[in-house]
């Protein structure tokens, strides 16, 4: 007997040994966040230090890229580990009454890769890939929980009537859009502190995917906010105000809308920095790796004024641009035990190039397949890097549009889905800003991003991109 129960204790423990090698893996994705609001980044007007010093500890990318420069697309990309031209959704496409076109079933995630692997997997939140019980629910595709806004749309009221806990519609009380009792930001902070409490002796993967700081402008009058109440000459914005005419996709209006942007993305900053403070207390960091991230470039609605905190960073276009403001974004990746501190990378990705990197470190197999590249090697520095060839998006909504960027050439399609699109080349590397279009001057070259434009995109039938008959 006594035997017996040696042996059950040493594989017991052995199992408990190879479950802490895998590590714990935390991704945050801000919403609408440019890649100049960060101070790590340049910016000078807002406060970001809890951000700038998980940069400080890990490594600064200055080439990565989001999946496409709006929401539901993009992360997609992120989920899949495809780029537009392959993942399932490839634009904002909504559904009644609520909720956004879904994953499919045949649809394989990262989070159920993960699972797979043995982890527990917990999304905090905005999801807009598929309503709760569709083939999208969250539950369906790999996450054990989820708290959150499941609904882009609902997303857009700060003090919604409701969020999702799973499969559970949770109605705030005190919020019937004409009154302003429970900001959902708050709630669902609590929920992702608590996951990692819950889940601190087993490896998990959590995904917070904030909605801060995508419009609406709104918060509460707190110490945030005070910060920079009279920090900046204002310009009220007039939006759709709670009250008996309230949509829920309208924005509400905001008396100092840059003063409010600001202590929303110092509000973002400062739950960076719990989840940070969580996972030392519970003595986990050292076997966590960390990424931060936001889902495209710096958007223009409700009031925000990018231009005004140069939060493209200098670059040319915002949110719905495939120009670099629009999808060029921060990446930030903190490992205290595995990656050396304070450096800053060159090297090109993408968010399709998260789930190979993030599966490779729990020790799984890609299932699915995948237009990503593990940038591992680069963080850890050893290994050769592999390179892509070319990276590739696409944008459904006004006209369609396309990109493609191989080395330091940029092509853009715009009104790809009219017979007559207008074609833009740029030499990214000496002309970042994309002020010099030099279509006309390199027609071989054009040709050739041309042809890989056309192969990089298989045409779908939820989400067409090609007119008819082309």
């Amino acid at each position: 007997m006594k035997t017996w129960l040696i042996f059950v204790a040493f594989f017991f423990l052995t199992d408990i040994y190879a479950q802490q090698k895998q590590p714990n893996i935390v991704l945050i994705m801000a919403d609408d966040l440019g890649i100049g609001d960060l101070g790590c980044y340049g910016q000078t007007k807002i406060s970001t230090p809890q951000i700038d010093e998980l940069a400080k500890k890990g490594v600064r990318f200055t080439n990565f890229y989001a999946g496409t420069s709006v929401c539901a697309p993009s992360r997609s990309a992120l989920m899949t580990g495809q780029h537009t031209g392959h993942t399932f959704i490839r634009g904002n496409k909504e559904m009644e009454p609520e909720g956004q076109q879904p994953l499919a079933d045949s649809v394989i995630t990262m989070a159920m890769s993960l699972q797979q692997a043995g982890y527990v997997t917990g999304a905090f939140g905005k999801w807009g890939l598929g309503m709760v019980g569709t083939s999208g629910d969250p539950n369906k595709k790999g996450f054990n929980e989820f708290y959150g806004y499941n609904c882009q749309r609902q997303s857009h009221r700060y003090y919604p009537t409701h969020l999702w806990h799973n499969n559970q519609r949770i109605d705030l009380k005190g919020n019937d859009l004409t009154g302003k009792k429970q900001y959902a930001p708050e709630l669902i902070q609590e929920k992702t502190l608590a996951f990692l409490e819950a889940h601190k002796n087993r490896p998990f993967f959590l995904f917070v995917p904030t909605v801060l700081p995508h419009a609406e402008l709104a918060g509460p009058d707190d110490i945030f906010y005070e910060k920079y109440r009279n920090a900046f000459p204002e310009t009220p914005h007039k939006g759709n105000d709670y009250g008996p005419k309230a949509t829920i996709a309208g924005y509400a209006s905001v008396e100092k809308p840059r003063a409010t942007y600001a202590a929303m993305v110092s509000r973002m900053d400062h739950y960076v920095g719990q989840i940070v403070d969580k996972l030392r207390e519970l003595d986990l960091l050292d076997n966590t790796i960390i990424m931060f991230t936001s889902d495209n470039g710096a958007h223009r609605e409700g009031g925000a004024d990018p231009l005004f905190f140069n939060s493209t960073a200098g670059l040319r276009g915002y949110k719905r641009d495939l120009y670099e403001g629009g999808i060029r974004t921060p990446f930030i990746v903190s490992w205290p035990s595995k990656i050396k501190p304070n450096k800053t990378i060159s090297h090109r990705a993408a968010f399709w190039d998260i789930m190979p990197t993030v599966l490779e470190l729990s020790g799984s197999t890609m299932n699915a397949y995948t237009d990503g590249i593990s940038f591992w090697p680069t963080l850890n520095g050893h290994g050769k890097q592999k390179k892509h060839d070319y990276l590739y998006w696409e944008f459904h909504e006004d006209g369609g549009r396309q990109a493609l960027l191989a080395d330091h050439w940029k092509l853009i399609k715009l009104k790809a889905k009219s017979r007559q699109p207008v074609f833009e080349l740029y030499n990214i590397k000496k002309d970042p800003q994309e002020t010099h279009n030099l279509i006309e001057q390199h027609p071989p070259i054009v040709k050739a991003l041309m042809a890989q434009m056309e192969a990089a995109h298989k045409e779908s039938d939820i989400f067409p991109l090609y007119p008819s008959g082309k």
